[in-house]
């Protein structure tokens, strides 16, 4: 028989009887809102949009590097985001762009930041990049300015403007600016030197990149920041300085390649001074002028398997060199010399193995080795040193080969000019030396050129597309966007909560809450009555039953007719009890207003008030002396003795409960009260019977046998609903006489439940209702 769907109708009726919460809440809120929105420093937004260069394409012989070249260019967007927001280069921006000194006057409720349009700019000379230091600068005149400290010695300075000065945290330097004018003349301003560490991550945090395309190479750099010069400045320091850092990492595998070159050529150059000398010694000690072209014919044929030779052991000594190079253990961390003239296929093996090392470090840089990209990248530079050895090795056998052919061929050749004598052979061999080390020492002085020309060729890794731009308005705080939220908040935590109270609520609010749970006759429900106090007798000539513009009077009329139709299977019902759950249920003022209604309908009515334990309806009628407890204990006084006559229009008659007795239950047992009811149903049109609460004491179980028709008084507000069930036991197992029930104190701005009585012009809405009835 429970219902519990919730009816959004009367949800809604219910929240709008509190809009006075809603708008209290509202206005704190909107308040609330405002002053966020009056006390939030702007956001503005800076932009910019560059293009990261390409690597150029590289062709290769070697099996396998492609796959290393294609996973470089794959990250290399990636990566370069990654080299965008790193500490270390957002720490160089800020160093350079001198973001981490604040200069912020206060604008009413909002700090605005002033950057580089501060009046004076203040050079902390010994401090260090992470300490912290603020205090207000204010401008007395053009000469001089006030510095204050917020310690707990209170220090103050009055300072040169232009002149260095020597304060308990440190020397500053005040330096006027463009911006100096008259209207900061005495304006608190506040500088504040933040750490750096501090300042790159707040930057870091507010700077967001955005990759246009997946494919594409093209991003986009913003910053949100308080001042739109500052964040213009920390975006082009952040492209430029991130230029630099590429150029200086390209031109380090020059660096290298410069330094091997030169170590080559001291140990060549040395070389080939002592082979000269060995020649001239053999010249003077052999006396040997010029050599004779007696075997001219034999020696050009030895002349061109000379040469030959020269060359592959040029080549054989490069090889042995960058092998030499490349499994010396202490130089297994270092870049591998490029443009050493060892093949083409080699070379191009070290440049990419040169390039995927720098890519290397920038992320052991930026991470860890234990990231993921870097492992495969060791993996993949281990794998592509192994390659170039082999490589070497490869070409180092091809020389040999080639070299032992070309020696054999000379040998052969050396033979025919056997004539040759002795002294002129062995100074043949020591030229031959010589023009080894000749041709060795300017191979490598050609390198070195070709070698410095291409580190001064090396280009920016990124072009800027579209320069630092933004809208001149903040983008933040919106006043719209938070006022809104505001009202929203405000309407919504007066709406949670009375909703929470709702559902939490277990009390009885209307006749839905009763018709729903119970299937006991419902007569009708009474309206709060304004100015009421407890009895009959305090009513206003507004609140009398005989009035047509009463809500609680219409809702009695109700009442009354209902009460005929439950009556109509029990004819003569004339004896109307009235009881409840509890005390306050407003039962006795519902049984004198019933009264008042059937008077007005021209009804003979007597109240009986047998609720003799506590005699309320007595008190509040002002009845004293005797009454029904009297007369049920004394057998000589009467009716007349204790009835107390109405006007018979307005006050219907009393028998009033009388003295207290010390045993009420015995005394409602005696046949008197029958006898009574009996004389009140043969006088009376209708006998109203003020009955004590049920449940409580006997007193009501015993009294109803006098009951007609016994209306069950629920006091809206006050009955928990879980005592329903114990209303409908009542009921079922009919221990009250012909029982209905009457709800009071309906309130239909709590809920809305109920009937408003608009078709008879009536609102419940102008009365209210007083404490117990």
């Amino acid at each position: 028989m429970q219902d519990s769907s919730v009816n959004l109708i009367d949800i809604l009726r219910y929240l709008a009887t509190k809009w006075k919460w809603f708008l209290a809440a509202i206005i704190i809120c909107v308040a609330a809102a405002y002053f966020y929105y009056a006390s939030t420093p702007y956001t503005y937004e800076r932009s910019a949009m560059v293009v990261i260069k390409d690597p150029a394409n590289k062709t290769t012989s070697a099996a396998g590097l492609d796959r290393y070249d294609n996973q470089i260019n794959n990250v290399n967007v990636a990566n370069e985001i990654l080299q965008f927001r790193t500490k270390t280069l957002m720490r160089k921006v800020v160093e350079r762009t001198h973001s981490d000194v604040s200069y912020v006057v206060e604008d009413f409720l909002r700090d605005i930041e002033l950057y580089r349009k501060s009046p004076c700019l203040v050079t902390f000379i010994d401090a260090m990049p992470e300490s912290y230091q603020q205090f207000t600068m204010t401008i007395t005149d053009s000469l001089t300015a006030q510095l204050q400290w917020d310690d707990e010695e209170g220090t103050q300075l009055t300072v040169a403007i232009g002149d260095t000065i020597d304060t308990p945290y440190g020397q500053l330097h005040l330096a006027r600016t463009n911006f100096f004018s008259p209207q900061y003349k005495d304006e608190p301003i506040t500088v504040t030197k933040y750490p750096l560490s501090a300042m790159a991550a707040s930057f870091l945090a507010r700077l967001g990149i955005r990759q246009e395309e997946d494919e594409a190479s093209i991003l986009k750099l913003m910053v949100l920041d308080s001042s739109p010069e500052r964040a213009d400045d920390v975006l082009n320091a952040l492209i430029n300085i991130y230029n630099e850092d590429a150029i200086s990492d390209k031109n380090q595998v020059a660096i290298n390649t410069a330094e091997f070159i030169n170590e080559r050529l001291v140990i060549i150059e040395r070389e080939l001074g002592g082979v000269e000398d060995d020649l001239v010694d053999y010249k003077r000690g052999k006396q040997i002028v010029d050599i004779s072209s007696t075997a001219g014919r034999y020696m050009g044929e030895e002349q061109k398997y000379n040469q030959e030779t020269i060359e592959l052991e040029t080549q054989l000594r490069l090889a042995n060199y960058v092998r030499d190079y490349l499994v010396d253990p202490n130089k297994e961390t270092d870049l591998i010399p490029a443009n050493t003239g060892v093949g083409a296929s080699v070379e191009t093996q070290i440049q990419q193995y040169n390039a995927m090392r720098l890519r290397r470090d920038k992320l052991i840089a930026d991470s860890s080795d234990q990231n993921p990209v870097v492992e495969e990248l060791n993996n993949s530079l281990r794998s592509l040193r192994q390659s170039i050895i082999r490589s070497i090795d490869n070409l180092i056998v091809n020389i040999n080969v080639r070299l032992r052919d070309a020696q054999s061929y000379e040998q052969q050749a050396q033979f025919r000019v056997a004539a040759i004598p002795t002294q002129q052979r062995e100074m043949l061999t020591i030229e031959r030396q010589q023009k080894i080390k000749e041709s060795l020492y300017l191979f490598l002085l050609n390198r070195r050129e070709e070698n410095a020309l291409s580190q001064a060729m090396v280009d920016n890794n990124a072009r800027i597309i579209d320069e630092t731009d933004g809208s001149s308005f903040p983008i933040a705080p919106s006043r719209n966007k938070i006022l809104l939220l505001g009202f929203l908040v405000g309407f919504a935590l007066p709406a949670v909560w009375f909703i929470i109270l709702l559902f939490l609520d277990t009390r009885v609010h209307g006749r839905k809450d009763i018709k729903n749970a119970v299937n006991v006759p419902f007569l009708g429900e009474v309206p709060l009555a304004k100015g009421h106090k407890g009895g009959m007798v305090h009513l206003s000539h507004e609140s009398n039953a005989d009035s047509k513009h009463n809500a609680v009077a219409e809702a009695l009329r109700i009442i009354r007719t209902n009460m005929t139709f439950l009556g109509r299977h029990t004819p003569g019902s004339k004896v109307i009890t009235f009881t409840s759950f509890n005390e306050g249920a407003g039962k006795t003022f519902v049984a004198a207003h019933l009264a008042q209604t059937l008077l007005a309908a021209k009804k003979s009515v007597v109240v009986i008030d047998l609720d003799i334990r506590k005699g309320s309806l007595s008190r509040q009628m002002g009845a004293k002396g005797y009454g029904i407890t009297n007369y049920l204990s004394d057998n000589t006084i009467a009716i007349e003795d204790i009835l107390i006559p109405g006007d018979g229009q307005t006050t219907p008659d009393l028998l009033p409960a009388g003295s207290v007795a010390p045993n009420p239950a015995e005394l409602l047992l005696e046949q008197r009260l029958d006898d009574l009811v009996a004389t009140m149903r043969e006088r009376y049109d209708y006998v109203i019977v003020d009955n004590v609460p049920v449940g409580i004491i006997a007193d009501a179980s015993i009294a109803n046998r006098i009951a007609d028709i016994t209306l069950f008084v629920v006091r809206a507000g006050r009955l928990d609903k879980r005592q329903l069930p114990e209303l409908q036991e009542i009921y079922d197992q009919k221990r009250l006489h012909n029982m209905a029930l009457v709800l009071n104190g309906i309130d239909p701005k709590h809920w809305g439940y109920g009937y408003g009585y608009g078709k008879y012009g009536y609102g419940y809405g102008k009365y209210g209702y007083g404490n117990k009835h």
